[in-house]
């Protein structure tokens, strides 16, 4: 967040577009909290993570239309995919294209995967567009509230998170170190 926070002051909308196209929605949320720190403005700031996460998703569709065969075809036994699997992935797209992408849309972690499925199974390019940008609109939109409503917690929630890992590390080594020992201990008793 700090070094967002530098590279927005120092190059203001301009890092907003490279930043959207690698990684949306954290930046979104980011952008949220700027604009209610009065440091960029909400409808460029949301035009300009719109156009980037549109043109991110738009690559992995291409990935997926022009190397998805080849890939599967290459990788595919090493991740359990067969080219026969991609038929039933097909006909889903078919069926429900614009909820499969607007489904990917909401779930972040696997929303990439639903983007190269719909460029493997050679979705129309228009079909993908309008569904992809119905669902960015209103994801951006949601996200850059997000931020500017909660963006001040973002720091406390961070921290609290990373306070939370180490105990929680910690933790589970100092158990890990017990139940080795003692089964070890009891291991050696029972020769």
């Amino acid at each position: 967040m700090g070094s967002l926070a530098i590279l927005i002051a120092k190059y203001g909308y301009l890092i907003l577009f490279p930043v959207a196209f690698f990684e949306g929605p954290i930046v979104t949320i980011a952008a949220g909290f700027f604009v209610s720190l009065g440091y960029i403005n909400l409808l460029p700031a949301y035009f300009i993570i719109v156009v980037g996460d549109l043109a991110g998703d738009c690559v992995h569709y291409l990935i997926g239309y022009k190397g998805g065969e080849k890939f599967i075809a290459k990788w595919g036994k090493y991740l359990k995919i067969e080219a026969s699997d991609v038929t039933p992935l097909e006909n889903q797209f078919k069926k429900r294209g614009g909820v499969l992408l607007l489904t990917g849309k909401i779930l972040h972690g696997i929303g990439g995967a639903f983007l190269v499925a719909a460029g493997i199974v050679k979705m129309s390019f228009r079909k993908f567009f309008i569904y992809n940008l119905a669902g960015t609109l209103i994801k951006s939109m949601a996200l850059l509230l997000v931020g500017f409503y909660f963006g001040a917690a973002l720091g406390a929630i961070d921290s609290f998170l990373s306070k939370l890992v180490v105990i929680l590390t910690g933790s589970a080594i100092v158990l890990l170190i017990i139940y080795l020992l003692y089964f070890r201990k009891n291991g050696k008793n029972k020769t």
